[in-house]
């Protein structure tokens, strides 16, 4: 792409600051600096991430981890259903830092009063157990964690695949909800020790580009070949001191869509000055590797030679320099227009890229700056530089400003930076994640929106295929947002406009809007405080523990490459309900599948049948073809199950599984799972995480049926290989299921059925 990014061939050793392949001259090279063969072997415990995870290990071995974390963090899509499931299982109090912001829903997409009712709750809850509860428009969730709670050597969970603070020397990860629900009842993140890959800068960013231009070309690098899965991402290198802070803490933000499970950065000055303005200069900390220390591979990023990157429609990985998109404009768009309609599925809404050019470049609609890696204050101070004298809006064209929290505005306004926008025409707003997920500044249908956010899968700009609405959004840095918002409206690269690149003074910031708002009730809980409870918020449904067989109807089919959680349940509008479950559950693949709710209830209702002692003729025929017969039926369950190629890939919300699972949902079959979060999900919730071989094929087709004996044996035996049987058309054939990696808790946890119930099970034993 650009010569900018390379990706070593193996592993790596990083010895007192120079590298060493792992290949067959390695072992000689390493003696002759000095280098026994003993300590080669043990410097996969020379990275910063190895000391960190160990440090936060309870497990005894640094094979099979068990991680107690510092801090969590929840957001108001996601806090809700977290507490409610702890309560279940008999949360009493919240035993460390949980912090709940209210940045997604913070504006009723729908109507009614359920998002406040859901901020009440919150807030309720903060009282009850001890929590922290950040208002409304407060801030958004990551940029509050780098303010309040992140510091070199430690560890936070969030609920938001975004979680990610390594940049301050914080190893944060992203996960669904089971998985914090677990921390607050005293349990552990369990994860086998993930390998690390280094992350070297070298050189310097060149005029004009910014941390979106770092971020979208290593996203544009890595995602596809999964150079980084479920790996840490270390950054090294003498790179690192040319950034400023801000700007490794907006690519910092981005590592999540590598699918890397997290990541990690040497600290510096930089970092202790961005902790020691907040209020923290005792989290600081300086992080490096050991002399020696071994990695899992090698990313090269030359940082002079990166360029302006545009991410086009639907990825962020679809990563083109803007030079080359504009030197090969209508063939690139072209393609991207038949990517994006193969992705709707529907020859009917088309997104028409093409007809946007006008004299050889792109006109867009719609510019937005927002979120935890656009809303920070270095990327809006220079955007703001860029627009300064020059209109910031023209027509149909608009560009609105989402600082990331009420601080940064403060200090956006005492610097007279937000005076400027609003003078070139710019729109400011209060500090809340939409634009990131499809709740905010909505485009036109047809329309193409350019973001400094996090992603621009399908629906993440609030459009809806299925009735016809479909827009598209390209991700770019806040720089060239503001040269293309200079230039009315056509795509322009900041390296392409002259301006006077700022240096800010330094930054100030006033926690006193935080000191007046936020409820801090850790280490005070009160337990006989009432929960405020809404006339939307509804507790779990009960979920059956795992049968002795099960019989599977097939209710989807996806053969997309990737099959994003937005996917599996959109964001946007849909998740005012995500308070509940049935509720939020008829949203479920409503975008991308919508025949799907009435297929799982349709298999749902014939297990009702089963349970009521009938048997309908379609289950009846079912099992004549599979030459059983109704006595049969006591040993079976029978649930919906999703056939996708590689599930998972985005956001962390939990709901991608617990929606299936409500609706009847018992089980997912792929060939690799996108995420160890998606993973995770599903688990917790009880679906079976069965993959496939790669070189097996699967036949199914929706209504089709899977039957899978002695499937609740095989489970508790810990057994890998899960004889099936596919009934397609009337034929059998064999199909192979495997259930790989599941560790004796995760197994016992199936066998019950969901999270919920394994914590019920504890409690009375």
């Amino acid at each position: 792409m650009l010569g900018s990014i390379k990706c070593s061939a193996s592993g790596a050793y990083y010895l007192r600051g120079q590298w060493v392949p792992a290949d067959a001259q390695a072992p000689a090279a390493l003696a002759a600096a000095g280098v026994t063969a003993e300590q080669a072997g043990q410097a996969y415990k020379g990275t910063m991430a190895y000391g960190i995870l160990t440090a936060h290990n309870t497990s005894g071995n640094d094979r099979d981890l068990r991680i107690k974390f510092d801090t969590m963090a929840s957001h108001d899509i996601t806090f809700v259903g977290i507490i409610q499931t702890a309560r279940a299982s008999g949360l009493e109090k919240f035993p460390i830092p949980y912090v709940l912001t209210n940045c997604h829903n913070s504006l009723c997409a729908v109507g009614g009063t359920i998002n406040e009712d859901d901020h009440r709750f919150g807030l309720s809850a903060a009282k009850k157990y001890g929590g922290i509860f950040v208002p409304p428009h407060m801030a958004v969730i990551h940029q509050y964690m780098r303010e309040r709670f992140a510091g070199c050597g430690k560890m936070i969970l969030g609920s938001d695949s975004h979680t990610r603070y390594g940049a301050l020397g914080t190893m944060a990860i992203g996960e669904g909800g089971g998985e914090l629900a677990k921390q607050l009842l005293g349990r552990t993140y369990d994860v086998a020790r993930p390998g690390v890959v280094a992350i070297c800068l070298t050189g310097a960013l060149p005029a004009g580009c910014g941390p979106h231009d770092v971020a979208i070309a290593l996203v544009g690098e890595l995602f596809k070949s999964g150079y980084v899965k479920n790996k840490v991402m270390e950054f090294v290198g003498p790179g690192i001191a040319s950034l400023r802070q801000d700007t490794r803490n907006a690519i910092d933000a981005m590592t999540t869509e590598t699918t890397c499970l997290s990541s990690i950065w040497e600290t510096d000055e930089k970092t202790r000055q961005f902790l020691t303005v907040h209020g923290r200069a005792g989290d600081y900390k300086p992080l490096h590797p050991a002399e020696l220390a071994y990695y899992d591979g090698v990313v090269s990023v030359d940082l002079s030679k990166i360029r302006p990157m545009i991410a086009l429609p639907m990825h962020p990985s679809n990563a083109f320099p803007i030079e080359e998109l504009n030197a090969n404009l209508k063939d690139i768009l072209h393609e991207c227009e038949e990517n994006v309609q193969k992705l709707v599925g529907r020859s009917d809404v088309k997104l028409d890229l093409c007809s946007k050019i006008e004299n050889g470049r792109l006109r867009v609609d719609q510019g937005v700056i927002a979120g935890c890696a656009g809303g920070l204050f270095d990327s809006i101070y220079e955007a703001a530089s860029i627009l300064k004298g020059h209109t910031g809006g023209c027509g149909d064209y608009a560009l609105s400003v989402y600082p990331g929290s009420q601080p940064i505005m403060m200090e956006l306004n005492r610097t007279g930076v937000l005076t400027d926008l609003m003078a070139s025409g710019a729109t400011i707003r209060t500090a809340f994640c939409g634009p990131c997920f499809g709740a905010g500044d909505v485009p036109a249908n047809d329309a193409l929106s350019i973001r400094h956010t996090t992603r621009n899968f399908p629906n993440r700009e609030g459009s809806k295929p299925g009735d016809g609405q479909l827009s598209g959004v390209i991700l770019m840095d806040a720089r060239s947002i503001a040269a293309t918002a200079r230039n009315h409206g056509v795509l322009t690269s900041a390296a392409d406009v002259d301006y006077d690149a700022p240096s800010p003074a330094a930054r100030r910031f006033d926690a006193s809007v935080y000191d007046k708002r936020v409820y801090r009730g850790f280490g005070h809980p009160q337990p006989d405080a009432p929960l405020q409870y809404g006339p939307n918020i509804a507790e779990w449904p009960a979920i059956p523990a795992l049968s002795d067989d099960l019989l599977l109807q097939v209710a989807s089919v996806l053969r997309d490459e990737v099959t994003t959680t937005d996917e599996l349940i959109p964001s946007g509008e849909t998740s005012s309900y995500r308070s509940n479950p049935m509720k939020l559950a008829q949203f479920t693949l409503s975008r991308r599948d919508p025949d799907y709710v009435p297929r799982a209830k349709a298999a749902a209702a014939l297990e009702s049948a089963r349970t009521a002692g009938e048997v309908p003729a379609v289950l009846a025929d079912t099992l004549h073809a599979l030459g059983l017969d109704t006595r049969s039926l006591s040993r079976l369950h029978i649930g919906s199950v999703i056939f996708a190629n590689k599930p998972g890939d985005g956001s962390a919300r939990e709901q991608a599984a617990s929606c299936q699972r409500v609706l009847g949902g018992s089980a997912n079959i792929c060939y690799e799972f996108a995420t160890k979060r998606y993973r995770s999900n599903c688990v917790n919730w009880g679906l079976l995480p069965f993959i496939l071989a790669a070189d097996d094929s699967f036949d199914g087709a929706p209504g089709d049926f899977i039957y899978v004996p002695e499937v609740r044996e095989k489970v508790a035996r810990g057994d890998e290989e899960f004889p099936a049987v596919l009934l397609h058309d009337g034929r059998k054939t064999d199909l192979l299921l495997y259930l790989k990696n599941t560790n004796a808790e995760e197994r016992e946890l199936l066998l019950r059925g969901c999270l919920i119930n394994y914590y019920a099970a504890k409690a009375v034993n």
